[in-house]
């Protein structure tokens, strides 16, 4: 294919090719040469053009395919426009010479075909040019289509477009001939000849005035003729046509020229057209007449569906803003069309024309108008609902005078209301709480008008007020209890009219219906009233026969309707339902045949109505309430049901008995039995099969029930991808909604909600506006059809044999049309038993069951009907699945084969070929690669026979399927099938879309085979993947949107195997361009591939689409959506999202906006926030703005950085218009992400300072705080929206922003953070959830937000800081007020919500008051930070004074939420122990409800109260007599109570104490997944509040159980939890706990000492654990459980400390180990706790965990002792330096008891330590100075026993020799203070070998000084702390021996003397040393006079020297004296610092 690549054709290479590879290859070599003609050098084109031109024209004459011809025509157009034009007329001869060749055959026919499409080319790119020539060319055409074929005039239709956009305004001369031309193609056989004619009168239009002037009518008229007998495609074609001239003609685009005279109709005139096709269709006048004269006249639906969308064209083309001015009249005109007696003959009909009308208005005002436009239309609606309500009673109550007048004024009016009313609830809904204005105007009164028509004489127009009820509920949740209790209180009032029984009991079913879509849900009470109503209709039904069946069926939709509220609430009514049920239905048999023997005509009709009453309030039981279907309430359920089934037999002599009258209810009871028995288990009702299944299969097949329900029920059994087949009517488009009719078509129509007013309140499906259930004939088909599924997998296999040959037999009895209806019911219900046999995985059975199944199968799969032949092959693959049978799968494969090879009939051929592929979609390859070769070689010559193309497309989507199921066998086919998809892309004609559309499957399914193997590089690959983009290109190339789509999709699955192989140059523009496609399968295709491709190429995909906007000329701009060129693909997919309704495609384009924002936003900053800025600023529709100013006005005047903030109305500039609050809702969301993806970037977002400095250096740079101006905007105008949904994102918003921004400073005012400046902005968007009509999920969400702004420290100012103080105020004075005060508009749960939002929130801002109360009060450097780094903030007091006013209420609803909580999380079994009245905020009924609101709130509370229990010391100081252990609540308040019942402190004190400590526990043993990582924190700090205080430690103290059981859960929460801040907390809560423990021991030793004092004291310490025998219990030893957890942590940073590695050479002395700054922290804390454990133990006891403490520490300390330059000893050697000291000065080591063990194990430990220094083990870092410091505590702190041992003393007075021999000073100064510390030990026995040993060797080390001075202060300082060590030895001597010693010490002092000329020249160290020297001899000199002047007599020297120092020292203090006043003395501080005092 390379060869291909070049500017002219390598004919070399194409003459050896054969003729499909020739086809192919030139394809290729057009395909490339259309790309280069573009970008080619004009010198090198005009070379080369003779020859190309001669190449391209010898082209046409080799019969070239449809898409080459095409491509051969562009290419010659974009030649000559670009080249020399010189040889162009000779083209265009040559063209006109071939189409004048009398030549007809048929292998002429492509070469003329491609002559046509070249002279269309041509004159569109050369226009004017061929100016002279196109008469001719036009006339020749139109002479040539006299005689052609559809294929000839289709292309010449085509070219004539063409022809007609190339010349213009020139071509006036044609425009009548062409009209005339193209006037008889619009009605032609061929629809794609249709389609061709509609697309060239619609170019004409634009420049022939007379189409929309003079020839409006006759155009009109055509137009409704080409809708008779039309495809989808005709119908979008020719109804765009019709709607642009129509539009044109009412506002014509252009002036006339100065000849032409027109007359510009008006909006009357052209809806008088419309009018005119819509009733009377495309006939003429006469003929029309004389129809209506018959009375025969009725339009077909396909005109009725073309005159709709031409309707919607109409609006559409005008724009939104003429809808606006006109929308009035236009309604008037729209409503006028169903009101015709005409449009409505018959009920089908009047259903037809309402779905249309409901279009039309969907389309117009749901599509085209912004929030506040539809707003009004809505008031039109209204007002226009109004007047057909007051018409119809002024004729009602003249209907004496002329009755006949009011019923049909009656029958008109109905239809006009039901289009209205459906409307208006659509627009409502729509608009959501954004319609609240709407219901405020009272001018309009949209309530009264809607609740008025409840009472109109039709139920279809009662059923549509109360469905508008419903949606208006759904949009506006605060009225469904209003609207439920006004209709209740009407129901009640008017029970005697038949009207208000019937309107008032739908409108108040419809509103229960609404709940489930209501998340607040309405108040618990409603449901015993709606029940008590039921109730009381059904009892008084036989009061009055005029309204039995009115309250009878009234009192069961009602009931119907309460199921539909769920479990929650049915649980409740349930045992009042199932008696309602038990007496709808006879007790006995018995009674079953007295009943039949008595009634009369009237009574049966009512009893059969309540019977299918209250059988579909259970089947809404049963849907609703599944979870309350017990199998005792099942056994209920069953009298009643085997009545009904009784009841079955019965119903065919009641209808013989009392006539027809009978057949509808017996029909909607047999559809109510049907229905509720396929969802009970078939186990429940298996005594009733027979009965049932004979009634069944009467339904299915008796020729009275035969009415065709085909469309609705097989396509639900077909195969998605099967419905394909069938043509778009059954495929989703954006018509679906009136399209769908022509599909049901024939005698059913479409549904409607009259047919079963029960529908009103279930659930509705995406498509409809509204509810269709269908007629009682169809439905009660399509319940048996379910049924009979449910039922055949449980009956035996000779039942089924029977079953089924009755069937088979029954349908030979019927005869004509009706056998194949009832072909299709038993078909039908067939697959549906195949499909539950094959999900239960249920055998079919034997021969005899498989034998009648396949001869059933098989007859269908040859009906006429495809959809039939579509379910039969379904059936066909599922029965062979369920036969699971090789031998019988391959025996009907055989048959399908044989029946391809003999038959020739489309009918055999298609069915066969797809139950071929059916078989493999279910069974994988069947067999063996033969079968699957003889499959693919007959499906592909039938793909190959072009004499049907119906065969081509069901023998190529049937080789899709054998592809797609091949696996790797298929492997070997891919090559040839590639091939054949390729040749068939090239030769079938554009007018067979279907076969195009399987081709695209094909294809699709060929790459999705190969998958990866497409990214080789082989030569066959290769090839491959180009055939792949070869065949994807012609299929870009159709003119078809679906084929255009299959291309995309292709492209997409291409893109996943082998991305570097699709070009996105190509690939992303021409998504663009269809990204505003009318095709919603195109847009849906292209929206999917955009996701893909955002995933990973997100920033290329959308340079792609802005390349694209640059390069596309001006006249191809109209193919794009506008607001790319302005916000880029982002901006165009926004647009998009705003205007789309499909689900699936807002799916897709929230998450490719998702993808392209997490790989661009934080890289494109400033765009993506101008976009969402430009989205949520773009709803001009209200005024947010006006309230909020005066609020701001009112706060401060000074915030002027802020007024922008408050002006919301968005700048004309804007791209977006009017978006819909779900788009601004996704907007504010995608703020919220960008926020987050910041915080994955760049500090800098979130640092002020920073961001200005990078700016600096780069400008490009952009950062997300540079932003938050706009960010709180954005918040703002969100917050303060008319949409709930948008307020609630916005309070988000502003949630996200306070979280993130609250930390950063402000540069330019130091002290102060970059949010307070935005504090107005912030209250004013939180004051409006404050307002008492505000729901309760807002002001939640709000209190959210206020906890989070006060907590966040940003508002210094108290005066700031009350303002949003306030709002949380007013919140708990509500909750103050109780359930009394409740809002009764939404369900009790949201109250519960509500007032847990707020105590959560109060609660939040009480832990932080008291937290910053803290950081002020104490240095910091002490302080564990647990919530945050930085709350320095000065309002801490005021902000705990803020909340002290109400901590005395808030305490008491504290206690009581957590009351609360912790009953509800009690275990299932411990249910009845909840209090039957509810709790203090929840109620008894909705406790499932609140169970959620509790979960998410308890957290903080329980903290907050805790952290009050702490404040208070537990004193209780509450002054109400008050059952205080679940204090004064809105439950208890102002309820008296006995004083004997009143606790006293201490119980009150307990109850709490357990409360806390309860539901701490119990969510500490098993955190759920759904709860928030912070409630363990919350959790831990709650319970170390507790322990804070001395009475609840007691308490834990006191019970040893308790404190296991927590140490236990605490142990868990270590093994489960990694954070470090939660093992520190819990870590701290251990040691809390071992305090409490240990302060329990020393009471109880104190009490035993005061009480025995006189007894001997060996029996006193006797406390503690291990008493007197040692002993520690696993699982009850406080110890022991310590010991475990402590293990744990250490274990874990330190893993070389397990015993179990110890051994190992990887555990045994391994190096020390470096952790990190969390590990250290938790080291220390674990061995703090160790040091502990031996004060709560006996002596015995304590002697046992001794060498477990020893082994850890020594351990810690072997491991973290490493060297640091600095000196510094790190924190876990600091830990277990102090822990070391802790245990070895412990008192336990000199109790009597354990004193020997002790001191034998510390003897141990002391060696362990100093085999530390062992030269085998000794590593390079190991750091001396703690093991000294640790050798040091164990000489100093233990009992001299331990150290006095000869052994043991001698090595440690080594290891001191060692490092006083060492060279660092660092270590020379510790050994000598160390010394120190040892030498003033009070125990000689101690001290004094110290002393004697190493004396003389400090002497020797610091009388070397002399020679060698210090160099640096760290050796300065080992020289002080050696000097200091002998004045200690001095000091320390008996007076005989001190002289010795001084006459020691002062030589070495004098010694550090410099002289005069060495001191001016010696380093600091030196002169530091002199200094010193100096001064302790003038110190110690008079100290010790004698020894000093005999000292000085005998030494000369030594006098000078210190007597010249003296004198040098005199000078110099005189010469600083100065300078010593003005400045103080530096403190000379030592290089190492202890943190700690270790000895």
């Amino acid at each position: 294919m390379e060869l291909a690549h070049g500017l002219l054709l390598n004919e070399e290479v194409c003459s050896q090719l054969s003729e499909h590879q020739k086809a192919e290859f030139v394809f290729e070599w057009l395909r490339f040469l259309k790309k280069l003609l573009i970008a080619a050098d004009r010198a090198d084109l005009k070379e080369k053009q003779k020859k190309l031109v001669e190449q391209l024209t010898a082209l046409l004459n080799s019969s070239p395919g449809p898409p080459t011809r095409r491509l051969i025509a562009k290419n010659l157009g974009v030649l000559y426009s670009i080249g020399d034009t010189f040889s162009v007329y000779q083209t265009v001869d040559k063209c006109n010479e071939i189409i004048r060749s009398k030549d007809d055959s048929p292998s002429y026919l492509p070469t003329k075909l491609a002559a046509v499409a070249c002279l269309g080319a041509l004159y569109e790119q050369l226009g004017r040019l061929l100016g002279n020539t196109f008469t001719d060319t036009v006339g020749n055409l139109l002479k040539a289509m006299k005689s052609a074929e559809s294929q000839g005039r289709y292309e010449i239709m085509l070219t004539l477009e063409k022809i007609l956009r190339g010349q213009g305004v020139s071509a006036v001369p044609c425009h009548r001939d062409i009209y005339k031309a193209a006037r008889s193609c619009l009605t032609d056989r061929s629809m794609a000849v249709r389609c061709a004619a509609a697309k060239c009168l619609f170019e004409l239009q634009n420049e022939a005035v007379f189409m929309w002037s003079s020839e409006l009518e006759n155009v009109s008229t055509l137009c409704f003729k080409a809708f008779e007998g039309s495809n989808y495609d005709v119908r979008v074609a020719v109804s765009k046509l019709l709607g642009t001239i129509l539009a044109t003609a009412v506002m014509p685009k252009q002036a006339p020229g100065p000849r032409q005279s027109f007359r510009k109709s008006s909006l009357e005139d052209v809806m008088d057209l419309l009018a005119t096709g819509f009733l009377r269709g495309g006939s003429g006048f006469l003929r029309a007449s004389g129809d209506m004269l018959k009375g025969t006249s009725s339009v077909s639906r396909d005109v009725k569906v073309g005159v709709t969308q031409a309707c919607v064209v109409f609006v559409s083309t005008l724009g939104g803003q003429w809808l606006e001015r006109n929308f009035s009249t236009l309604l008037e005109h729209i409503l006028e069309l169903v009101s015709h007696p005409k449009a409505t003959q018959t009920q089908m009909d009047a259903i037809c024309c309402r779905r249309c009308i409901s279009f039309i208005l969907r389309a117009t005002v749901g599509a085209l108008l912004g929030e506040k436009a539809q707003i009004t239309a809505a008031k039109e609606i209204c007002q226009s609902v109004g007047k057909q309500k007051k018409a119809v009673d002024a004729a009602m109550s003249d209907s004496n005078i002329e009755t006949r007048v009011g019923t049909t004024d009656v029958s008109a009016s109905q239809h006009v209301l039901v289009c209205a009313l459906q409307e208006l609830g659509s627009l409502i809904l729509s608009l959501g709480t954004t319609a609240a204005p709407l219901l405020q105007d009272t001018n309009t009164g949209v309530l009264d008008t809607v609740i008025s028509v409840l009472l109109h004489p039709s139920a279809s127009a009662r059923l549509s007020a109360a469905w508008c009820l419903r949606c208006l509920a759904v949009a506006l949740p605060s009225h469904v209890s209003v609207l439920l209790d006004r209709c209740l209180e009407r129901l009640g009032a008017l029970k005697s009219s038949p009207e208000a029984v019937s309107g008032y009991s739908a409108a108040i079913a419809a509103l229960l219906g609404a709940v489930q879509q209501c998340p607040l849900g309405i108040p618990h009470g409603k449901g015993k009233m709606v029940i008590r109503l039921a109730e009381d209709l059904l009892r008084s039904a036989a009061q009055n026969s005029r309204i039995s069946v009115h309250r009878v069926q009234a009192g069961w939709l009602l009931l119907s309707a309460l199921m539909t509220l769920g479990p929650a609430v049915v649980r409740h009514h349930l045992p009042r339902m199932l008696l309602l049920w038990k007496c709808a239905f006879p007790q006995s048999p018995k009674d079953l045949d007295t009943e039949r023997s008595r009634g009369d005509s009237f009574t049966w009709l009512v009893t059969l109505e309540g019977r299918a009453g209250a059988l579909c309030a259970m089947k809404s039981f049963v849907s609703h309430s599944g979870d309350l279907l017990t199998e005792d309430v099942i056994q209920r359920l069953l009298p009643p049901l085997s009545c009904a089934v009784a009841l079955l037999t019965q119903l065919p002599s009641l209808i013989k008995a009392y006539g027809n009258s009978m057949k509808i209810i017996a029909m909607l009871f047999r559809q109510r039995l049907y229905e509720i028995l396929a969802l009970l288990p078939p186990k429940t009702y298996e005594g009733g099969f027979n009965q049932i299944l004979k009634q069944l299969v009467t339904d299915l097949t008796s020729p009275e029930n035969l009415v065709s329900a085909a469309s609705f029920l097989l396509p639900a059994l077909c195969h998605p991808d099967d419905v394909l087949l069938l043509g778009p009517a059954l495929q989703e488009t954006d018509h679906r909604f009136i399209e769908e009719q022509l599909q049901q078509g024939g005698s059913t129509g479409g549904g409607s909600l009259e047919y079963d007013p029960f529908a009103i309140c279930e659930k509705v499906s995406e498509v409809d506006i509204v509810p269709t259930p269908l007629s009682p004939a169809p439905s009660v088909i399509i319940a048996a059809v379910g049924l009979f599924g449910v039922v055949f997998p449980h009956i035996s296999a000779q039942q089924r044999a029977q079953i089924l040959e009755q069937c088979s037999e029954s349908i030979k009895q019927v005869k004509g049309s009706r056998q194949q209806t009832a072909q299709i019911h038993v078909v039908s219900a067939f697959c549906s038993a195949l499909k539950c046999l094959g999900n239960s995985r249920v055998s079919l059975g034997p021969e005899e069951v498989r034998r009648p199944a396949l001869a059933l199968v098989m007859g269908a799969l040859e009906s006429a009907n495809p959809l039939l032949r579509c379910a039969a092959a379904e059936a066909l693959s599922r029965l062979a699945q369920v036969a699971n049978d090789g031998a019988f799968t391959v025996g009907i494969a055989q048959i399908s084969f044989d029946k391809l090879k003999s038959a020739r009939d489309v009918v055999s051929r298609t069915g066969h070929s797809l139950a071929l592929g059916s078989l493999y979609r279910y069974l994988g390859g069947i067999g063996s690669s033969q079968h699957l070769g003889a499959c693919v070689g007959i499906l592909s010559a039938l793909s190959q026979d072009n004499t049907s193309p119906e065969v081509q497309m069901w023998a190529l989507h049937s080789l899709s399927l054998v592809i797609d199921s091949g696996g790797p066998l298929y492997h070997v086919h891919v090559e040839p099938s590639f091939s054949l998809v390729l040749m068939l892309l090239l030769t079938v004609p554009p007018a067979y879309v279907e076969v195009h559309q399987s081709l695209g499957r094909c294809l699709n399914a060929l790459i999705t085979t190969l998958g990866p193997e497409l990214q080789g590089s082989g030569c066959s690959v290769s090839s491959l993947r180009t055939s792949c983009l070869v065949g994807c290109a012609v299929m870009q190339d159709n003119p078809d949107c679906l084929v255009q789509a299959q291309a995309i999709s292709c492209l997409q699955q291409l893109h996943m195997f082998a991305p570097r192989h699709v070009n996105l140059t190509s690939l992303v523009p021409s998504l663009c361009v269809n990204l505003c496609s009318s095709y919603l399968s195109l847009r849906r295709a292209v929206v999917a591939c955009l996701r893909q491709l955002a995933q990973r190429e997100a920033t290329e995909v959308s340079e792609h689409a802005v390349a694209l906007v640059k390069d596309l000329s001006n006249r191809e701009h109209t193919l794009l959506d506008v607001t790319i060129k302005e916000t880029g693909l982002e901006g165009a997919l926004f647009s998009l999202l705003d205007r789309e309704s499909d689900r699936r495609l807002c799916r897709d384009i929230k998450e490719t906006l998702g993808h392209m924002l997490t790989s661009m936003a934080v890289g494109k900053l400033s765009q993506w926030l101008k976009l969402c800025k430009d989205v949520l600023s773009a709803s001009a529709d209200f005024a947010t703005a006006a309230p909020v100013e005066t609020t701001q006005e009112e706060e401060d005047g000074d915030h002027v950085d802020d007024a922008s903030v408050f002006t919301s109305k968005p700048k004309k500039s804007c791209p977006f218009t009017n978006p819909r609050w779900a788009t601004r809702v996704f907007a504010a969301e995608c703020v919220c992400r960008i926020i987050s993806q910041c915080e994955n970037e760049d500090e800098a977002h979130f640092n002020m300072a920073l961001a200005k400095e990078r700016r600096l250096q780069d400008p490009t740079s952009d950062f997300l705080v540079l932003h938050l101006a706009d960010l709180i905007r954005m918040a703002f105008m969100a917050a303060t929206d008319h949409s709930d949904q948008l307020r609630l994102s916005g309070l988000q918003t502003l949630l996200v922003i306070i979280r993130k921004f609250a930390a950063v400073p402000e540069p330019e005012f130091p002290g102060h953070v970059i949010l307070e400046q935005y504090q107005a902005s912030v209250g004013a968007a939180l004051r409006p959830a404050f307002t008492p009509d505000t729901p309760p999920d807002v002001t939640a969400k709000a209190c959210q937000v206020c906890s989070a702004w006060i907590a966040s420290g940003v508002v210094s100012d108290l005066g700031d800081l009350r303002r949003v103080h306030q709002l949380l105020a007013s919140s708990l004075v509500k909750v103050q007020a109780g359930k009394e005060a409740q809002n009764q508009l939404y369900n009790e749960s949201t109250s519960t919500m509500e007032t847990l939002a707020v105590l959560k929130a109060w609660a939040e801002v009480y832990i932080v008051a008291i937290k910053c109360q803290k950081l002020c009060d104490s240095p910091p450097k002490q302080l564990l930070k647990i919530y945050c780094e930085d709350y320095s903030s000065p309002s801490a007091e005021g902000l705990l004074n803020l909340v002290q006013a109400d901590l005395t209420t808030l305490s008491k609803l504290w206690l009581a939420a957590l009351q609360d909580y912790a009953l509800l999380t009690l275990p299932q079994e411990y249910t009845a122990q909840l209090p039957a009245g509810g709790g203090a905020f929840y109620t008894a009924e909705t406790v499932e409800h609140a169970r959620s609101h509790y979960v998410s709130s308890w957290a903080p509370i329980l903290h907050a109260t805790a952290v009050w229990l702490n404040s208070t010391g537990f004193i209780v100081v509450d002054e109400e007599p008050a059952n205080l252990s679940r204090p004064v609540t809105p439950t208890t308040m102002g309820q008296s109570t006995s004083l004997a019942n009143v606790k006293s402190p201490e119980d009150i004190n307990t109850d709490r104490f357990y409360l806390i400590l309860g539901i701490c526990v119990e969510f500490l043993c098993s955190p759920r997944s759904d709860a928030p990582m912070e409630s363990i924190p919350a959790c831990l700090h709650s319970l170390q509040s507790l322990l804070d205080v001395p009475w609840p430690r007691s308490k834990i103290g006191n019970d040893q159980a308790l404190s296991v059981e927590l140490l236990n859960v605490l142990h868990r929460l270590i093994l489960t939890r990694e954070s470090p801040a939660v093992q520190l907390a819990v870590l701290e809560l251990v040691r809390q706990i071992i305090c409490a423990a240990e302060e329990h021991v020393k009471e109880k030793r104190r009490s035993a000492e005061v009480d025995d004092g006189a007894e001997e004291k060996e029996t006193l310490p006797e406390f503690g654990e291990g008493k007197d025998t040692g002993g520690l219990v696993p699982g009850k030893s406080l110890v022991f459980a310590t010991l475990e957890l402590s293990l744990c942590i250490l274990v874990r940073q330190l893993p070389q400390l397990n015993p179990k590695l110890v051994g190992s050479p990887s555990g045994h002395g391994g190096k020390p180990q470096t952790l990190t700054e969390n590990d250290c922290k938790l080291v220390s804390a674990a061995l703090g706790i160790l040091s502990d454990l031996p004060c709560i133990c006996s002596p015995e006891g304590s002697v046992s965990i001794l060498p477990t403490i020893l082994f850890l520490i020594t351990g810690v300390l072997r491991k973290t002792a490493v060297k640091v330059p600095s000196g510094q000893i790190s924190l876990p050697v600091s830990a277990a330096l102090q822990a070391l000291k802790a245990v070895v000065s412990s008192p336990m080591a000199r109790a009597e008891k354990s004193s020997a063990a002790w001191t034998r194990l510390l003897r141990c430990a002391l060696a362990t330590l100093l085999d530390f220094w062992n030269t085998g083990e000794m590593h390079p870092e190991l750091d001396d100075v703690s093991l000294l410091t640790a050798i040091t505590i164990f000489i100093v702190s233990a009992s001299p026993d331990v150290t006095a041992v000869q052994f043991l003393q001698s090595r440690c007075i080594d290891k001191f020799k060692r490092s006083l021999d060492s060279k660092d000073p660092l270590m020379l100064t510790r050994c000598y203070q160390l010394l120190l510390s040892i030498f003033q030990n009070p125990s000689q026995a101690v001290s004094v070998p110290y002393i004697q040993s190493l004396g003389s060797v400090i002497v020797s080390r610091l009388q070397r000084v002399e020679k060698r001075k210090p160099e640096s202060s760290a050796e300065l300082q080992a020289i002080q702390e050696g000097v200091k060590a002998l004045e200690v030895l001095v000091s320390m001597a008996d007076e005989e021996h001190r002289s010795q010693l001084m006459a020691i010490l002062l030589p070495l002092l004098i010694s550090f003397l410099l002289d005069e000329n060495a001191l001016a020249s010696a380093q600091n160290p030196a002169r530091n040393l002199h200094e010193f020297a100096l001064q302790n001899l003038m110190r110690i000199g008079p100290l010790y006079s004698s020894v000093f002047k005999t000292l000085m007599a005998s030494s000369p020297s030594m006098k000078s020297r210190l007597e010249a120092a003296v004198k040098g020292n005199q000078e110099s203090i005189k010469a600083k004296t100065a300078a010593l006043q003005s400045k103080p003395p530096e403190k000379n501080s030592p290089s190492i610092q202890l943190k700690t005092n270790f000895l």
